[in-house]
């Protein structure tokens, strides 16, 4: 399984309408991406002061890195993408993503 890490630094003015518009989006590449399981969202709780001004994160899994892959490529994740990143402080430099392997030891 690959768990997709995405962390995001968000506008001051994208509101928590648009930011859940943007999780909506991503949520529904569920249906449209083979191997493409749970989504999950939320706003950063750490009490630790490293977060770099990272505000929210979600984490994809993936059946496969097969899976992961089609979804890097697929036109609805491209879309969904465009819209997350143009809401991001510095567009892609408001975004950082990290992809574990779990089934590795």
């Amino acid at each position: 399984m690959i768990r997709h890490c995405v962390f995001v630094k968000f506008r001051n003015e994208v509101g928590a309408g648009e930011r859940k518009a943007i999780h909506a989006d991503l949520e529904a590449l569920r249906q449209v991406i083979d191997g493409m399981d749970a989504v999950k969202f939320s706003a950063n709780v750490s009490p630790e002061p490293f977060a770099r001004g990272f505000s929210h994160g979600f984490t994809i899994d993936f059946r496969d890195a097969a899976a992961r892959d089609a979804y890097l490529v697929h036109e609805a994740h491209q879309g969904a993408g465009a819209r997350l990143v143009a809401a991001l402080e510095g567009g892609a430099d408001g975004l950082m993503v990290f992809d574990l392997d779990l089934t590795k030891k």
